[in-house]
């Protein structure tokens, strides 16, 4: 890899830093005492996802000897020009601008004026540093025939720290508790001689800073993280890799590692918050430093695993032909997910009442999957009874188990009569025509396409795995698992995927329409 491309990623990972430590120690930012919590916890969470994209991104360079020599190659060229230099060094300036203009005991009341500038500025920095390292044209040509790769990538680096909070309950078995606990006590004896806990509250520390070890800092996100490393290395070297013994062997040392480096984690950040600064540990290392040590350990077992033969076949990986990014069957099932999910995050950040920003999302929505109209016409199949059949149940189901409906939104109350009907139909709409065709094309036409290697334990993770994170996604547990479930055994029942697009719209027209008569769009 050339220096400069190392230099430069080296660059952008002490700048990450230094806008942790202004924002988190320093200025010590706390979101629940900001006006826009939901945007600051948002950007927040980008930290994490960014890392995690970083990370998975290295992984597929590792594993696409030609990617990586194209990459190489362009780093090793002519750069973007002095221009982007400069706008990335601006870029980077402004981020810290809020913290010279706003005295600190009014930085949480008045972050609604940071968060744009921060956010801005940071977008703009990473892109002008991209730029820098390469012209817009070379990376361009350079991401010809990986942008699906790519675009699956993105969205496991977007959904990991969800998944990982998804996984928070698994901290509650008993065993977990207790191996944990006394891992960090035998540690934590070795150094400190005042040690605290009580283990049936999940608290361990000193005297003077305690620590409860809640489900967000319980290692469980180190797990996750370990299986989505080793999965997608698993997939790209999926041809020269015996499964068997990577699965068998190689995961479970790496989840004995995760836990015990988790085990110094918390022990660390007992020691940080007594002995150095308890705004540090609470803030800075507690946020991001596991996800750090996590993301190192997995780099380390991947690194160790590609050196071990017992672990590889003597067969050659084929090369992909390119083809045009609109019609990319996997970009086609990605995209629209990414423009979906990005719009709800958009709506959630920008809009004080996010509900009102739906006409925006469905017409984003709408111009993602007419981009790929020229692969979803592969699609367009007439369901039969079976599928409108079990549409039905899944939304009668749905309605069955609904919670108690919320009190109506007051800024939907407060739109004059038009702007309410035409909101709502475009509500409609968007559930009803939109996001059936986009989730059903990412969690049954992608993941579960990629999943079912064939074989009952295919069968098993094609469908267990789309299912948790529908089910993660729409917040219902127990409704959408089942949903998912049934969506899944459509598209395997005939290998269509246009039986579960029927079924999910079916199901979203009887859901949409209770939910029109009652008033209470929270069903959808």
């Amino acid at each position: 890899m050339p220096k400069r491309a190392i230099w430069i990623c080296g660059l952008f990972a002490v700048e990450m830093v230094l806008i942790m430590l202004a924002f988190q120690v320093l200025a010590s930012v706390e979101c629940r005492l900001t006006p826009i919590e939901a945007a600051c916890r948002g950007l927040r969470g980008a930290v994490v996802r960014a890392m995690c994209l970083a990370a998975l991104i290295g992984v597929y360079l590792w594993a696409a000897p030609s990617a990586r020599h194209g990459f190489a190659r362009m780093a090793r060229g002519r750069d973007g020009g002095r221009g982007w230099v400069l706008l990335h060094a601006a870029a980077f300036a402004a981020v810290f601008v809020p913290l010279f203009v706003i005295a600190p005991r009014d930085l949480n009341d008045l972050f609604g004026y940071v968060f744009p500038v921060l956010t801005a500025g940071a977008l703009t920095a990473m892109l002008a540093g991209l730029f820098w390292l390469a012209a817009p044209r070379d990376w361009q040509r350079w991401l010809q025939g990986r942008t699906g790769t790519l675009l699956a990538i993105a969205v496991l680096a977007f959904l990991l720290p969800d998944i990982a909070a998804l996984l928070g309950p698994l901290w509650y078995w008993d065993i977990l508790t207790e191996i944990t606990f006394r891992g960090v006590v035998l540690l934590m004896s070795l150094v400190a001689d005042d040690m605290v806990m009580a283990p049936p509250f999940q608290v361990i520390g000193t005297p003077d800073f305690l620590v409860s070890v809640a489900d967000s800092c319980s290692g469980i996100e180190g797990f996750a993280l370990i299986t989505a490393f080793m999965g997608i290395y698993a997939w790209l070297f999926r041809d020269t890799l015996r499964m068997g013994r990577f699965w068998g062997v190689v995961l479970p040392v790496a989840l004995s590692l995760s836990w015990m480096l988790n085990i110094l984690r918390i022990t660390l950040l007992v020691l940080i918050g007594d002995r150095v600064s308890s705004t540090l540990a609470q803030n800075g290392f507690h946020s991001f430093a596991g996800w750090l040590f996590f993301m190192l350990l997995a780099f380390g077992v991947l690194v160790a695993a590609s050196r071990i033969s017992w672990l590889r076949k003597d067969t050659a990986i084929s090369a992909n032909p390119s083809t045009p990014l609109s019609q990319d069957d996997t970009a086609v099932k990605l995209i629209p997910f990414i423009v979906f999910m990005v719009s709800g995050v958009v709506a959630q950040t920008f809009w004080t009442a996010p509900e009102l920003a739906y006409p925006v999302q469905v017409a984003l929505m709408f111009g993602a999957l007419w981009w790929g109209r020229a692969v979803l016409v592969r699609y367009a199949q007439w369901p039969d009874m079976v599928s409108v059949l079990a549409g039905l149940a899944i939304g009668i189901g749905w309605l069955a188990m609904a919670p108690e409906a919320e009190a109506p939104s007051e800024a939907l109350m407060a739109l004059p009569l038009w702007a309410f009907l035409l909101w709502a139909v475009i509500r409609i709409a968007g559930t009803v025509l939109f996001v059936p065709v986009i989730e059903e094309l990412f969690f049954r036409g992608y993941l579960q396409s990629r999943l079912d290697i064939g074989g009952w334990p295919g069968r098993a993770l094609a469908i267990v795995v789309p299912t948790t994170a529908f089910a993660a996604l729409h917040g219902r547990y127990l409704e959408a698992g089942i949903a998912g479930i049934i969506f899944a055994l459509l598209v395997m029942r005939r290998g269509r995927l246009a039986d579960a697009i029927a079924a999910h719209a079916v199901a979203n027209a009887l859901i949409a329409a209770v939910a029109a008569w009652r008033g209470d769009w929270g069903l959808i």
